[in-house]
């Protein structure tokens, strides 16, 4: 019998079980989310860090306001 899963193991919904576990123990980056509006920083941060194209194609570039809730994921 495991006794951890390994990445590739993960279910469907291991992951939304585990953000949840982590809400109703105190998680201080949903508190954190829950009381700070990052948008407020995206004009900033836009200007700031501009996005260069390297070429054609690729992934696209992250955003620049990571930072969300664990409610809205």
């Amino acid at each position: 019998m495991k006794r951890f899963k390994r990445h590739r193991d993960f279910g469907l919904f291991d992951t939304a079980f585990r953000i949840e576990k982590l809400i109703k123990l105190g998680d201080p980056l949903h508190r954190l989310a829950a009381g700070v509006d990052f948008e407020f920083f995206r004009p900033l941060l836009e200007d700031k860090l501009p996005k260069q194209p390297q070429g054609l194609g690729g992934r696209p570039a992250y955003d620049y306001v990571l930072m969300r809730s664990a409610a809205a994921v």
